[in-house]
């Protein structure tokens, strides 16, 4: 069946988070900043909340199952790594060519201001995943015994989740260039530092072991079944131990290891009622799926068109003057979507019928943007 073969409740998680991170892009930069006080506002906040672990956690799932065939080329960096390497260094070249102040190297040189370097140097979603995969695809190398490779994992998780408020304490730009301190918390504007957020990319890779023993033993239904039973009793204990029992000793805790257990069991919810919705569909297609598969694209290009002056000299912002009602935030949302629906569905059909050309286009597209970025 397909699903089992490709792992599409994975994929319908992924592909829903794109779709809703761009709502989630659009309201917070556009949306007038008094509806933001309004009742419902936390509630879509929190949802919105869900979108980045979301995405993370389902790209480490996603790359360790990835990593099941060609280990040995891995290990003896062949043609599969070089592959997996290039794919997670294009993640990380993305992440940060998005925030770039100036689409010219000789403009960000001489103008090296605090502010520009903040937002060059800020660590956002893209960096976090492409950073922690490529520590998957090392741990994958060098640990050959798989027991150990998924007990670092969870040794990993457990660890960033314990020292994270001790790393938000610390200033490292004192120790480190800013470059690499600002992967450390969020003292100098990141957005999504290590600490805690590699814990969802791990903490995914590990699942991912459940879910190949699974497939494995054909229990594939029992492991759906268990993680929508865990993902509730990590969700509902979190929620009672943050906002009933102990919320004024945690409020003092930031960040506390229930923000995660909190995230991660809605997620485990999600990805088994998934399972369930796809299990007796054959053939399944549909423009979510399109979306997981593109979304590397998708990702870049929505934050493009809403963020870059590509309109007569101004951005969707400076359009919007931040100041759109909830009706033109769902106008301006609906229209974004279908655009990258259509966008990935079609380059997702080009890819398939002609993947050497579309490796060429991509490759152009890369090559020229930087020259371009150069010599601007």
């Amino acid at each position: 069946m397909q699903p089992k073969k490709r792992a599409l409740f994975i994929d319908m998680l992924k592909g829903l988070a794109l779709i809703i991170m761009v709502e989630v892009h659009v309201v917070n930069s556009m949306l007038l900043p008094s509806l933001k006080e309004s009742w419902w506002f936390p509630s879509l906040n929190f949802i919105n909340g869900l979108v980045a672990p979301s995405f993370s956690f389902a790209s480490g799932m996603v790359f360790v199952l990835s990593l099941q065939k060609g280990v040995d080329q891995l290990r003896t960096f062949g043609k599969e790594f070089w592959r997996k390497l290039s794919r997670v260094g294009l993640i990380f070249f993305v992440g940060y060519s998005l925030h770039l102040p100036y689409y010219s190297l000789t403009k960000i040189l001489n103008n090296q201001t605090q502010q520009n370097l903040n937002s060059l140097f800020t660590v956002d979603i893209l960096q976090i995943i492409s950073t922690g995969l490529i520590v998957l695809l090392l741990a994958r190398i060098f640990i050959k015994s798989e027991k150990r490779f998924y007990n670092f994992m969870l040794a990993s998780t457990a660890i960033i989740l314990i020292i994270s408020p001790l790393m938000w304490q610390i200033d490292f730009a004192n120790y480190l260039p800013l470059f690499f301190a600002n992967y450390f918390n969020k003292m100098h504007g990141s957005l999504f530092p290590v600490f805690p957020w590699w814990a969802f990319v791990f903490s995914g890779a590990y699942v991912a072991k459940y879910y190949i023993e699974a497939k494995q033993n054909n229990s594939e239904k029992a492991f759906a079944r268990k993680i929508i039973i865990t993902g509730s009793l990590f969700y509902l204990s979190s929620v009672l131990i943050m906002y009933v029992f102990f919320p004024q000793v945690l409020a003092k805790i930031i960040p506390n290891p229930f923000f995660f257990l909190e995230r991660f069991g809605l997620i485990l919810l999600f990805l088994g009622i998934f399972w369930f919705y796809l299990n007796n569909k054959e053939n399944y297609t549909s423009l979510i799926l399109d979306v997981s598969r593109e979304s590397l694209l998708v990702y870049w290009v929505h934050l493009q068109l809403i963020y870059r002056e590509l309109f007569w000299g101004k951005s969707f912002i400076d359009i919007s003057e931040r100041n759109y009602n909830i009706l033109q935030c769902l106008i301006v949302t609906a229209i974004l979507i279908l655009l990258m629906l259509f966008m990935a569905k079609m380059w997702g059909k080009l890819k398939r019928n002609y993947p050497i050309y579309c490796r060429w286009v991509t490759a152009a597209v890369l090559i020229i943007g930087t020259v371009i970025f150069i010599i601007r």
